[in-house]
Parts: structure tokens; C-alpha cells; sequence
């Protein structure tokens, strides 16, 4: 999740952008600025999302996402429901070395079920410096052009009368959750989960702090004072307090042992 995305001037003039509809425009306004959107451009988006935020039908929204896909703006697995904003790193270059390391992270969370993966990889691999070993592909080629809802069940339906209904087709599981950058142990109860997408919006935050490195040392400290560990609900303002003091006053240690209103070591 962002804070906040940017919008181009040249938004409204653009050739693409002209062409939509009123519905298509707006559609592509909110992905741009989705609270759900991320420094990388790619997110998991269900109908439900869009339905709640813009207060759409599921057809409206539906009818939306083909437009953008037919004017080339952006993807969307219907499998997955992971949204792929085309042209997102053209208008949102990563500004320092952590917005890269962060964009990088949240691209390769995207499942391996997604069906436009194959396709982000092959235009934005070398930009995020994805090496093999981070990424390696079944096949060398690009799939065919993704299919619109519509043609899609339209292909679900001639296979099925191609075959023999001998049993229920298995509901298809949802697509995993990325896996936590770093675990903050709590006074109470389970460690705090850190996202990707925390560490994408805290690097835009504080660009000269290396954000990995930092929640390490903060989960070596937290496990030494089990005193001064946090709450569930306070844990977000210890992190950003400890992050603020790393970008403004960098301290080479705690000699003293003084911390401030948040228990971050001065």
C-alpha cells in the first residue's frame, strides 16, 4: 500500500487516456491512486475492492478493466486478480537504491499463476535487476495476447462441451500471501508481520535509511528488552519513530541506554 501515487500533467493528453471512455478514465485514475496500488505497479485487486471504493456494480467494473486492457493501460488475471499497470515504471521511476530493492521484492511476490507474469518480466526483468537465479522461467517465449472476460468464457464453454462432466472441478485456491520481510516480537501474542509493501512505502519515506537492515537490528533490540516491546497497535509508531531518528540523527550507538517516547534507543 502507498501513500500516495503521481499523475502525469500529460495524463489527459495522452493518446491512450483520449480514447477511453468517462468509466475507463476514471478506472484508470483509481489504479493509479488505489490505496491498494504499490511503488511496483502490480497488486492484487478483486472486483470487491473496486466495488466498495468507487461504489460500482461488478459488471461496471468488469466492463472497465476490458476497456484498459484493450487500450494496452493495464492487465488483470481473472485468476489471480493481480493488476498489472502497463506503463506504471515509465511515470514512477524508483528514486533511490530501497524504492528499487522494494519495487523488486513486491514483483516477485506476484504468484507464478498470474497469467501476465511472464509478460512483466520480459519489459521490466533488466530494470529491476531480477537475476536468474530469482527468477527463472518455464519457457523463453511470451504467451498469446491476453483474452477479454467475455472471449475467456467463451473458451471456458467449448472445453467444457468438449468433455464428459465425470466430477466437480476444484475451486482454485486464492493466491498466497508474500512472505513477511521481517517478524517483530510483540509483548503479547504473535510477532508483527512486516510486508513488502510496508518496506516499499517506508523507503519512499526515508530514502537515506537501508530499511531491511534497520527492522533487523529493531528485532535484535525488541528481543533483548522484552520490557520495552510493543503492542500490536503500537508497534507502527516504534517503527517510524525508530526510522525517523535513523534519516535525521544517525547515532553510531546507545552508550547510555536512553530511549525516547517510543522506546527507540537515543
Amino acid at each position: 500500500m502507498r501513500d500516495y501515487g503521481k499523475i502525469h500533467t500529460s495524463f489527459w493528453s495522452s493518446k491512450t487516456i483520449g480514447m477511453l471512455s468517462d468509466d475507463g478514465k476514471m478506472l484508470a485514475l483509481y489504479l493509479l491512486t488505489s490505496p491498494h496500488s504499490t511503488i511496483s505497479g502490480v497488486f492484487r485487486l478483486p472486483d470487491g475492492y473496486v466495488c466498495e471504493d468507487m461504489g460500482w456494480s461488478s459488471e461496471r467494473v468488469s466492463k472497465g478493466f476490458d476497456e484498459l486492457l484493450g487500450k494496452g493501460f493495464a492487465n488483470r488475471c481473472e485468476t489471480t486478480k493481480w493488476v498489472y499497470i502497463c506503463k506504471h515504471f515509465e511515470w514512477n521511476k524508483p528514486e533511490n537504491p530501497n524504492q528499487r530493492k522494494a519495487a523488486k521484492k513486491i514483483a516477485l511476490s506476484v504468484p507464478d499463476e498470474c497469467g501476465w507474469k511472464p509478460i512483466f518480466m520480459r519489459d521490466w526483468r533488466d530494470f529491476l535487476e531480477i537475476s536468474d537465479e530469482e527468477y527463472s522461467s518455464s519457457s523463453e517465449t511470451v504467451p498469446e495476447p491476453f483474452l477479454n472476460q467475455e472471449q475467456e468464457q467463451e473458451q471456458e464453454q467449448d472445453i467444457s462441451a468438449e468433455q464428459k462432466p465425470l466430477a466437480l472441478v476444484p475451486e482454485i485456491p486464492p493466491a498466497p500471501e508474500p512472505d513477511p520481510v521481517a517478524e517483530l516480537p510483540l509483548n503479547t501474542g504473535p510477532d508483527h508481520r512486516v510486508m513488502p509493501d510496508d518496506v516499499a512505502a517506508w523507503a519512499q519515506a526515508f530514502p537515506a535509511v537501508d530499511i531491511e537492515a534497520e527492522l533487523k537490528r529493531m528485532s535484535v533490540w525488541l528481543t533483548a528488552n522484552p520490557r520495552k516491546r510493543k503492542t500490536a497497535r503500537g508497534i507502527n509508531a516504534f517503527i517510524v519513530s525508530w526510522l525517523t531518528r535513523q534519516q535525521d540523527k544517525p547515532r553510531q550507538g546507545n552508550q547510555g541506554g536512553a530511549t525516547d517516547q517510543y522506546g527507540v534507543p537515543l
